[in-house]
């Protein structure tokens, strides 16, 4: 799943690209009958609403909140895109043909990873923004912009972990919401802090030297500051790197990321510890469902 560097990347790829155009349609092939998503435009019936109320609005200002993509229009509404698994948005020209959505230029567009087009925008310079979603798990849906962060869907994620107020004393109060939960999980939490996801809660702990098992009111204190800032480091490396593309992600142009190819902890099994003189191994272990990526010699255990 994109984690905030990945969505961070896409937010400022649509700053500088879709701010001051006008909506001129929407298209989905997306229909469910899922009652979880009867809010989005999976929902045939919300379409038909979220097509009626974005057409003609004029893109006033695009914003990140945790995972969440938020796309304020004239109008008074935002678009909120959470990309979940698989899903991301490219920017370019398009055309329909034999029923489907296809790049209508030459480039990265055509990264076969790019070819799972469920939602297409077109605006008023004649260009699309095109939401790939392999899985179709990814999230569309049209809030009121004054009330949006404190509906269902943004009231309850946590602080942003790269905002300048989120010192290292508010790092340590969040913890302490992890009750008896193990660090690991605990900073994957999105109530808890925002945006951190599988791969760089394993970078962040690999860095401070934090066995993933730990339990946040055992860890000492020096190393709740070496957690903090890996998170402030490694999360802000990871959006330099235009995000983490081990696996679907793209950013608008089509493009992967570069992060994967500075992991340290996620991904390597079986491989030597790359941190001077350890001679550990990363070992991987399933943690309350999610796998965890550690290396089992330097990261030490506190529980």
């Amino acid at each position: 799943m994109p984690e905030l560097p990945e969505v961070e990347t896409t937010t400022r790829g649509l700053r500088r690209t879709i701010v001051g155009l006008t909506i001129k349609d929407v298209w989905t092939d997306l229909a469910t009958k899922d009652k979880r998503k009867k809010d989005t435009v999976s929902n045939p019936k919300y379409f038909k609403f979220f097509k009626k109320e974005i057409r003609s609005k004029k893109v006033l200002s695009v914003e990140r909140r945790a995972k969440n993509i938020l796309i304020n229009i004239s109008g008074g509404y935002t678009v909120l895109v959470h990309l979940k698994m698989t899903g991301h948005l490219l920017y370019g020209k398009y055309k329909f043909k034999e029923n489907r959505w296809m790049p209508d230029e030459h480039g990265p567009l055509h990264d076969p990873f790019n070819r799972f087009v469920h939602v297409v925008f077109t605006f008023s310079n004649k260009k699309h923004l095109a939401f790939s979603d392999a899985r179709k798990f990814g999230k569309i849906t049209l809030l009121d912009t004054r009330t949006m962060h404190e509906g269902k869907h943004l009231n309850n994620i946590g602080p942003e972990p790269l905002e300048k107020n989120f010192t290292l004393e508010k790092f340590k109060e969040r913890l302490t919401l992890g009750g008896k939960r193990k660090i690991k999980t605990v900073l994957m939490d999105q109530s808890v802090i925002a945006g951190i996801g599988n791969i760089y809660s394993d970078e962040i702990l690999y860095r401070a030297g934090v066995h993933p098992d730990s339990l946040p009111g055992k860890i000492p204190a020096f190393l709740n500051k070496k957690m903090w800032t890996a998170m402030k480091e490694i999360l802000a490396k990871g959006i330099d790197f235009g995000g983490d593309s081990m696996s679907d992600y793209r950013n608008i142009k089509g493009l992967p990321g570069k992060f994967q190819f500075h992991h340290q902890a996620y991904m390597r099994t079986g491989e030597e510890c790359e941190k001077r003189g350890c001679n550990g191994k990363i070992k991987r272990k399933v943690i309350n469902g999610r796998s965890s990526h550690f290396c089992d010699i330097h990261q030490q255990l506190y529980a």
